[in-house]
């Protein structure tokens, strides 16, 4: 759709989770919201996303909360959340991402929400695919929730998948992050004394709680978005680890932790490497460029650490490019830059 002098522009990333708003000038800000509690809220949160900004020319859109399961379908989701951006736009154009590579009003996304479901990836590939605009390249956004692997090729994102499911059945979608991914979901079973313990099929603890014993991602006591709702301390991730045995902290010690930890990151590292793999062997030509993104670029740069398919390839952290904060908002960047660049 045709965009018409408006440069000041918020881009939007709605997710199940969490919601993230970035300006052209890379400022961002991150909101933490469960759709699936209380959708009627969504209005309300968005409003309060967006008065960390200057007013703005138009707001462009991307989501991946369609797929909460307060919607029965998908279209229902986005039609929603668009209402609901609708609103708080108010006389402000609405622009929206889609897999077509191109922005659509409202009313078409409506029209088309299996392009419009989940393309959050697909604007961000798009939009860091000029800093690898020469040969085959790979972007790898390791999220919360989610890790997203895209080929590139002379800076276009050439996907094999379009849809959620598509990209999961081709491994450059993988639903498992460093934050809500539950225990359960990474293995059946741990280290614990003389032999393995199987481990509980509840959420009792997430990845956050091995990234937080080991150092990866810092303490942060103001933090309750946790299995238990408890502080986001190495203290409570312990306990909720020990939950995962069925133990407590009497019976489960720190150095019991640590190694279980350990063990449950090795093996989210190689069910992530193997989908990387899949995602490298369709590749044509040697990988130049390796673009990483995300709050688990850590463990991204450590996938790609010893890996010989990128051995030669030039690795680049959007966090150096751009504040951790941009980073970590990337999607909603990405939206508002290619928004504003089409004017």
């Amino acid at each position: 759709m045709p965009l018409a002098n408006m440069t000041n522009v918020i881009g939007l990333d709605i997710g199940g989770a969490n919601l993230k708003a970035a300006d052209v000038d890379g400022r961002s800000a991150t909101l933490e919201f469960a759709i699936w509690k209380a959708p009627d809220r969504l209005s309300e949160r968005l409003r309060d996303l967006l008065d960390s900004f200057d007013d703005p020319d138009a707001i462009a859109v991307t989501m991946t909360a369609e797929l909460a399961d307060c919607f029965e379908t998908k279209g229902e989701g986005v039609d929603f959340i668009l209402s609901a951006v609708e609103g708080v736009a108010a006389a402000r154009t609405v622009f929206v991402w889609q897999t077509g590579a191109e922005f659509v009003s409202p009313e078409i996304a409506r029209e088309i929400p299996l392009m419009v479901a989940a393309a959050n990836w697909h604007a961000l590939a798009t939009f860091v695919g000029r800093l690898a605009p020469k040969d085959a390249a790979l972007l790898i956004d390791v999220g919360t929730t989610t890790t997203d692997i895209i080929a590139l090729l002379d800076g276009v994102p050439v996907p094999t998948g379009l849809t959620d499911c598509a990209r999961l059945r081709c491994g450059e979608l993988v639903y498992s992050g460093v934050r809500r991914t539950p225990l359960c979901a990474i293995a059946h079973s741990v280290p614990f004394r003389d032999g393995y313990c199987p481990l509980a099929a509840e959420t009792f603890a997430t990845t956050l709680d091995v990234y937080l014993c080991l150092g990866d991602i810092p303490e942060d006591a103001s933090d309750c978005n946790t299995a238990n709702g408890r502080p986001a301390t190495l203290t409570a991730a312990h306990d909720r680890l020990a939950r995962m045995l069925c133990c407590d902290r009497n019976e489960f010690t720190r150095d019991d932790a640590e190694l279980v930890a350990r063990f449950l990151a090795d093996v989210h590292k190689q069910r992530l490497a193997a989908a990387l793999e899949s995602v490298l062997a369709r590749m044509n030509g040697k990988c130049a460029n390796v673009l990483l993104s995300g709050s688990g670029t850590f463990l991204a740069q450590r996938l790609i650490t010893g890996n010989s398919r990128l051995d030669e390839a030039q690795v680049v952290a959007l966090s150096d490019c751009f504040s951790s904060a941009t980073s970590e908002a990337a999607c909603a960047f990405a939206v508002a830059r290619l928004a504003a660049e089409r004017t």
